[in-house]
């Protein structure tokens, strides 16, 4: 006989304890049934919230190495800046492809690839709340929102000095130096390969002819100087950015998780 069935009969009969007993019976199992939902959802949500930590932990221990690629990459672009420079205002004296090396070399600009797609997925969801470790979430979200990365790109795009190097030296030139003096390619999380990826000992093979005559366009034009003069500015100020604006609270905190996952 059905629960159901034997209530009623218990109901004509009056049966008040065995009526009483059926209840509970019915309410404890309605009750175990949810608790059972819950509990499985909730161990669904930790085996989710589980993977999204770690895979958000991956991604900014990448970011981490980016972050200190970025602060090498353009401490070597202003130094060639400023090596430049110092060559066009007589101040310390390079030779004809010294010259022409550093003055390419400040055109640089570096476009590291963000590591963001754990972040994007989480908050495009609505569920980086699934991130229950308050201070992994918060540096997320400083990493993540800030806009200074993709100012410094944008600011080495656009360059007055970029554009006016590659309008005034001969495209062959410019070829030949970025076959011979241009980026090293760095390997993602190869902290050793991080040094010199710019500022390297090379030579460009170009003729001495073509060197001088590239190198007295450069001399003799005076936008190029301001325009230069400029770009140090802008990239001392990018530097500031990177290891002192943002020290404590993104460059310290990724070097410190970075370093928990070695």
């Amino acid at each position: 006989m059905s629960l159901a069935r034997r209530s009623i009969e218990n109901l004509r009969r009056q049966d008040w304890t065995a009526v009483a007993i059926e209840l509970v019976v019915v309410v404890l199992g309605v009750f175990l049934g949810v608790q059972a939902s819950n509990w499985n959802a909730e161990r669904e949500k930790s085996e989710k919230a589980a993977v999204f930590t770690e895979r958000l932990k991956s991604d900014l221990r990448e970011e981490a190495w980016g972050y200190e690629l970025q602060v090498s990459y353009y401490g070597e672009v202003l130094a060639n800046a400023m090596r430049a420079a110092d060559a066009l205002t007589s101040k310390v004296p390079l030779s004809d492809e010294a010259l022409l090396i550093a003055a390419y070399r400040a055109t640089q600009y570096n476009g590291n690839i963000r590591r963001r797609a754990t972040y994007d997925e989480l908050t495009s969801t609505g569920e980086i709340g699934l991130i229950r470790d308050d201070a992994l979430r918060e540096l997320a979200m400083r990493t993540y929102t800030s806009s200074m990365f993709d100012d410094i790109v944008r600011e080495g795009q656009s360059s007055r000095y970029r554009n006016l190097f590659r309008m005034a030296i001969p495209h062959d030139v410019q070829h030949a130096l970025a076959v011979t003096c241009g980026d090293h390619i760095v390997p993602v999380n190869n902290y050793a390969a991080i040094e010199h990826s710019l500022d390297y000992p090379c030579a460009t093979g170009l003729s001495t002819e073509t060197l001088s005559t590239s190198a007295a366009i450069l001399r003799g034009e005076s936008d190029i100087l301001a325009a230069l003069r400029l770009r140090i500015a802008d990239i001392e100020t990018d530097m500031f950015n990177l290891t002192i604006y943002y020290k404590d609270d993104i460059r310290d905190r990724l070097k410190g998780l970075a370093k928990e996952g070695r």
